[in-house]
Parts: structure tokens; sequence; C-alpha cells
């Protein structure tokens, strides 16, 4: 049976709160094994890290979601060797690099994908603001040359990037749904037309809330069609610290991250439920 597994950003646990405190990778392990979740979205970039990370994860059972910023072919290579010692259920590869030029960034893609297809590990490129997938046209010309690019699916980079007027056109839709028939692994984050994380709890985001729980329907549904009857998806809520999230004037969050979170698990989950009907 297919099934979807919902991960919890290690990033999205920072507080950046005024109060100056910060909880321990143990407590927020903790708090994100005892809330339910099946993994931890986190960095693979550093052994040292990824070691104190499985450390700390031991006995928990939960899975990884290893995340790197490759800025050449190489660069790839350690995140690999972390992930087939420390294994992971996926790479997400945010490509670290700004070329203007589609053919300039095949020999990069290609060159991760031969180095993914060698390690048998999954690796997804993500779709990010400030990356070689910030820009949403250029993003669906590189599908165009590589029509099976595997993504990881953070669509609120494109919507707030685009500006996108709501109601979406049928074009801009079309886009994201071209992104979305490509996409393997999904980051969970609403924006809006100029902002990329409101607060889902607030009454008047409920239409860009919806918004995206369409898309990820939508994708979730296209997943289905082409995955094997036991695959896994993995979700990942990453409802960032500042300035990701909105402040007030005292500096801090405007709502609970970790109980917004919750919610858009909830809502995610039960959309997914729908899907198998």
């Amino acid at each position: 049976m297919q099934e979807l597994l919902f991960f919890q950003s290690l990033w999205a646990m920072e507080r950046r709160h005024t109060d100056g405190h910060e909880r321990s990778l143990e407590e927020n392990i903790e708090m994100i094994a005892e809330a339910g979740f099946d993994g931890i979205s986190a960095h693979y970039t550093k052994r040292s890290d990824v070691v104190g990370l499985n450390e700390a994860i031991r006995g928990r059972g939960l899975k990884i979601e290893g995340v790197c910023f490759p800025r050449s072919v190489e660069d790839l290579r350690l995140s690999l060797e972390l992930a087939a010692e420390f294994p992971v259920t996926h790479i997400n590869l945010q490509p670290d690099v700004r070329l203007r030029r589609v053919e300039d960034c095949l020999p990069l893609l290609d060159g991760w994908m031969r180095l993914a297809q060698d390690a048998g590990i999954p690796v997804f490129i993500e779709t990010h603001r400030d990356r070689m997938t910030t820009d949403l046209y250029f993003t669906l010309d590189l599908l165009d040359r590589r029509p099976d690019l595997p993504l990881l699916a953070d669509l609120s980079h494109f919507l707030v990037a685009r500006e996108f007027a709501f109601p979406v056109t049928k074009e801009d839709d079309a886009s994201i749904r071209r992104i979305l028939a490509n996409a393997h692994a999904f980051h969970g984050r609403v924006a809006s037309r100029e902002q990329v994380q409101i607060e889902i709890s607030f009454p008047h985001h409920r239409p860009w809330v919806d918004l995206f729980l369409g898309w990820w329907e939508y994708g979730f549904r296209a997943w289905r069609a082409r995955a094997s009857e036991d695959a896994k998806l993995v979700f990942t809520c990453e409802l960032g610290p500042k300035p990701y999230a909105i402040t007030g004037r005292d500096g801090n969050d405007t709502t609970d991250r970790w109980a917004e979170a919750l919610m858009l698990r909830k809502m995610v989950h039960d959309l997914w439920s729908a899907t198998a009907q």
C-alpha cells in the first residue's frame, strides 16, 4: 500500500526568539518523535553534524531527508558518502548555482543524476529561490530538456517569486502542475503573492491555504499514478523561522509555528486519505 510519510524540518525547529533560548538537538528530536512524525529533514553536508544527528535519533525510529547545496558535480559526493553510511530516504539537492543558460545547467544535472544512480540513493532537485531552479519558467525549460528530472516540490518559492495574482490564472496553474508531474517529494509551506510563508491559522489566509492544498492533491494523485504499490512519499513540514516567519513589533513570530506544523500535517493527512478514494 502506498504511504505518505511526514517529516519535520530541523531548521524549522529553530526558535530565533528575542529571549535568546534555543532548544537542544535532543530536545527537538524528542518533540518531533513524540508528536508522531516519521522523520526529519537535516543537512547532510558535514560529517560531524551527521554523526551527531544519527546518535540523537538512535532508537527513535525516525528516518532522514538529507539536504545538501552543491555547486559542482563533485560537491555531491560527500553527501552521498554520508547517506551510504547513515541511510536517508533521499537526498534533497538545492543546486547552489545561478546559471543563466539552460545548456550550462545540463552537465550539472546529468552529473548529479549519474552519481545518484551509481550510489543507489534517490536524489531530488528542490525548487527553491536563489538556486538553479529559482525561476519557474527556467525550471520548465530544464524539464523540456530533461523530462524525467526528479524534483522536490516547494511551491511556495515559485508563487512568491512570480507574484501570482489571485485567483491564479489557468496558465500559471498549468505551469505548477507541470512541476508537480515530476515531484518525488514535497516541502510544505504556504505562500501568498507577497510573502513566502504566511500564517495558515489566520482565517483571511484560507484562500492561499486552499490553493496549496489543491496543488498538493494534484501532486499526490500524479505521484500515486506512477509510483509502485508499496512506494512511500515524503512530505516535510517546513515552516521556517524568521525571516521566513512574519514577526510582530516585538521581533517574534506572530503564531506558534510548531502548532501550525501540526495543523499543516493534519490538513495534508486528510488530503492524502482523500486521494486514495
